[in-house]
């Protein structure tokens, strides 16, 4: 096999992923599948890394999406500057060995721009089958919006679970808000028929039964789609074959592994870990709100903050944290809730870092707040039964109290065994689903298989 046999669209250069938390308080934020990374702030894959990086551009090279507050401008922008500078890449000698494009599936041009080059193109969805159902049936046209819950999803079939207004992608709930993220999630099966291939980041087991029909058989039926999934290193996931495989490659912060030292001092299953994703952007008042929860549960917790948030933090507030808590602005994820000392995760439910908590085995505390994060924290509580999910104030505020209350119910409440039952039993699942001769295995062989031949 040639050194680049495959090539993989994104944004600007790297990852697209459902590990989004969700728009600020202010302005909205594009999703990481299509924000501007600044130059500055990548990384380039370790020494020995099995693939290379090439940038294409989304048109504000300068400043990213910072610079182009309206998001409609901005994704319209990423098409057609991305379309020329992905189709230049494609066309060049440098991609003279690349068998066949994996895109985002937030980015159908992607697709179109290297099937016009002659190249093979596999549509990745980085989100879960159960939103992907949803998504899909609107852009099909035989669901209507608004959705206000899965009922009519549920009688025919394609869903596995009963959903109420609160569990349902809020683009499809509410279409009149932010109107282009709906745009943009229902695209993702624009052409996708034209697609070679379609892959999902996910493992058969976790989307759930709806009599005989599972949600990813219905996305297997419908849309040819298949589960590669869990995609993390495969030293997580007990796989023998790759044992030096423990990181992506890249990361968009600057490496800092000094909280696990402080792990190393506490005991088993004892800390609490809270992050809420890359782009997540409270407001001062929820801040302290989640900071005096968590210090009001007496648990030992690893906070991670950016450093662009951090000033919004109160002097009173770090204080406090000081005696049972660390704050650090960015930590190793998956090699902290692999540590033996974490016993809960505090998090966004972006669907990579749920997939990281699942193949951890770590039980949850959801506190969603947009896209796919809903309905996996819905998921998380009444179908996989690994944790809870925080329920907001009637205004969508977070109270201190409701985050002390679900972080002891995780921790020391009554169901405290069978969060941690389940979650080793989806863990166990998980890593079957990627070993040799599991399913995901299975659809990662034969997708090889089929452009190596090429």
């Amino acid at each position: 096999m040639e050194s680049r046999p495959a090539a993989t669209a994104s944004s600007c250069v790297g990852h697209g992923g459902g590990n989004e938390a969700g728009p600020p308080s202010g302005s909205p934020r594009p999703p990481p599948h299509v924000r501007h990374h600044p130059p500055r702030a990548l990384r380039h894959p370790a020494p020995g890394a099995p693939f290379h990086v090439a940038a294409i551009s989304d048109g504000f090279d300068a400043g990213g999406f910072a610079s182009c507050p309206d998001p409609a401008e901005y994704f319209s922008r990423l098409e057609a500057v991305g379309s020329e500078t992905l189709r230049e890449l494609l066309l060049s000698e440098e991609a003279a060995a690349v068998r066949v494009l994996v895109y985002d599936s937030h980015l159908p041009w992607a697709g179109r721009v290297a099937r016009a080059a002659g190249v093979p193109t596999a549509a990745l969805f980085t989100q879960p089958c159960a939103v992907n159902v949803v998504y899909g049936e609107v852009w099909a046209g035989r669901l209507a919006l608004p959705v206000t819950d899965g009922r009519e999803l549920l009688v025919h079939g394609a869903l596995g679970l009963e959903r109420g207004p609160e569990d349902v992608p809020p683009f499809v709930a509410a279409p009149e808000w932010l109107a282009v993220f709906l745009k943009t999630s229902i695209e993702q099966f624009d052409g996708l028929e034209d697609a070679d291939d379609v892959l999902v980041n996910s493992f058969s087991d976790i989307e759930p039964k709806n009599v005989d029909l599972m949600e990813v058989d219905y996305m297997k039926l419908t849309w040819r789609a298949k589960t590669i999934g869990p995609t993390l290193p495969s030293f997580y996931l007990g796989d023998d074959r790759l044992p030096s495989n423990k990181s992506y490659g890249f990361n968009i912060f600057v490496d800092d592994a000094a909280c696990i030292d402080w792990l190393e001092k506490h005991s088993i299953s004892s800390v609490v870990l809270v992050s809420n994703g890359s782009y997540a952007n409270y407001d001062a008042t929820q801040l302290e709100e989640l900071g005096n929860g968590l210090c009001n549960s007496s648990k030992p917790f690893l906070w991670v903050v950016r450093s662009d948030e951090a000033h919004k933090l109160s002097e009173q507030l770090k204080v406090k944290c000081e005696k049972n808590g660390l704050i650090v602005s960015w930590c190793p994820q998956l090699e902290v809730l692999a540590h033996k000392a974490i016993g809960c995760f505090v998090t966004h439910c972006g669907w990579n870092s749920t997939l990281e908590a699942v193949v951890c085995g770590v039980p949850l505390v959801g506190i969603p707040h947009w896209a796919d994060q809903p309905t996996i924290a819905k998921y998380v509580e009444s179908m996989w039964g690994m944790g809870v999910r925080l329920r907001k104030s009637e205004t969508g505020a977070l109270r201190s109290a409701e985050v002390e209350r679900c972080v002891r119910e995780v921790m020391d409440g009554e169901k405290k065994d069978e969060y941690q039952r389940n979650a080793t039993k989806w863990m166990k699942k998980a890593k079957k689903a990627m070993r040799e001769g599991g399913t995901s295995d299975k659809h990662i062989i034969e997708f090889v298989a089929k452009y190596s031949s090429i």
